[in-house]
């Protein structure tokens, strides 16, 4: 039985660095295709030209691979003409020792005829830019935190032990204290009283031992380096907010539904969610879709009915961290006992891992209901859900789940 053609005229296109290839596959009444290739260079003329060419042969659907960064200005002159499918590379791979630039593209334009490609997600392009912008704001955040382990490694080496002694080596205080200590390494006699706050005074002796070290030459000027490296990327940190919170402004209603959700009290995590996920959730079929999207549900694999490993995919490489990261608060506190119990639930059954990734899965399915209805969070739903019936007599069925709820696993009777 023959596969089924969905697309009678469209394209494939295989990206590259400095050229496009092409190929528009024609399907008439009888069943017959033949195919068109062309070769387009990435400059911006070759690319209208790319344009042009589709329009001329009548080809509106087009499905290309997502390769490196190289798509996007192809995908940005096509978006306004053409319906692209962007492809993982993985789904359009062909086969190994077949492969040419221009096989490639007609094996894409092959697979998507038979709408055979799963499309990625993309959102439009303002949110586009949003997320390329939050995802900037998260590596500038990584090169500080890498110039703050510098820094204490620097006094580590010296023997200035500040770290042991206060909650923040990056406070105003021992801030002071090492500006104190660069103006000369060698003295580490100065008053120490005069630079620290009245809530620190009581940590005045230790403090005295722990700046009695040794600072080299090298370490102070290496210390110095960091200091005004990580001063320059705080601003520039600042610089990027401004940036984002002006882009954001039309999506406020958004994020403030999101900011009633559990742990979400940052308005840079919830501008993150919309970056990621945008507002439209009529993208994703159900939760359940954005969830796997978002590799936070477990993978199928098996085989001879055998299953392997289940766990979670490699996928939402900076939303997954931000609902992980939420989902550790929020099972900490006593304010949402819903998600506190059933975290408990869960690790007593799973462990600490399986049961923070569950509580991330609620959490993005409940952002996915609150921006699809656009409804403040409500945790009166997880508690219903969560509750048994008030009569004393209750089923087989749920006598289980109740024991399963406690812990206990269960066995068939002998």
């Amino acid at each position: 039985m023959a596969l089924k053609i969905v697309y009678k005229i469209c394209c494939g296109i295989d990206v590259h660095k400095t050229f496009v290839v092409a190929c528009i596959a024609s399907t008439n009444s009888n069943g017959i295709t033949t195919y068109k290739s062309h070769r387009f260079s990435t400059y911006t003329k070759g690319l209208r030209e790319l344009l042009q060419w589709l329009l001329d042969n009548n080809c509106k659907d087009v499905c290309m691979e997502s390769t490196g960064k190289y798509w996007i200005p192809v995908f940005n002159i096509l978006e306004s003409s053409c319906n692209i499918i962007l492809a993982h590379p993985k789904y359009v791979k062909a086969i190994r020792g077949k492969k040419t630039d221009k096989k490639d593209a007609k094996w894409i334009a092959d697979l998507f005829k038979h709408d055979l490609v799963a499309a990625s997600f993309m959102p439009p392009a303002d949110i586009r830019q949003l997320r390329d912008l939050m995802r900037y704001r998260f590596k500038l955040i990584c090169f500080m935190s890498s110039e703050k382990n510098r820094l204490q490694n620097c006094l580590t080496v010296s023997n200035i032990q500040l770290g042991n002694i206060v909650s923040d080596t990056f406070g105003k205080s021992s801030q002071k204290i090492i500006d104190k200590l660069l103006e000369n390494p060698l003295d580490t006699s100065f008053d120490i009283g005069s630079l620290i706050h009245g809530s620190m005074l009581k940590k005045l002796p230790e403090l005295e031992l722990a700046v009695d070290g040794y600072i080299t030459p090298e370490q102070a000027g290496k210390l110095k380096i960091i200091k005004g490296h990580f001063e320059d990327l705080e601003s520039r940190k600042a610089e990027l907010e401004k940036l984002i919170l002006a882009l954001a402004a039309p999506y406020q209603q958004e994020l403030d539904i999101i900011l009633t959700a559990p742990s979400f009290k940052n308005i840079f995590s919830a501008i993150t969610v919309v970056s990621e996920i945008g507002v439209n959730m009529e993208a994703f079929p159900s939760a359940k879709h954005l969830c796997s999207w978002a590799g936070l549900t477990p993978t199928n694999n098996e085989s001879a009915g055998k299953k392997k490993s289940v766990r979670v995919s490699k996928a939402g490489c900076y939303i997954k961290p931000l609902l992980v990261q939420c989902a550790n608060s929020v099972v900490k506190s006593e304010k949402h006992p819903e998600i506190r119990n059933r975290y408990l639930r869960i690790k007593k059954r799973r462990g600490h891992k399986k049961a923070i990734i569950a509580i991330a899965r609620m959490l993005l399915t409940a952002l996915y209901n609150m921006l699809k209805k656009k409804e403040p969070y409500n945790a009166e739903l997880y508690k219903k859900s969560d509750a048994f019936p008030a009569k004393r007599e209750i089923t087989v069925e749920q006598a289980i789940l109740l024991a399963q709820l406690q812990g206990y696993k269960i066995k068939p009777a002998i």
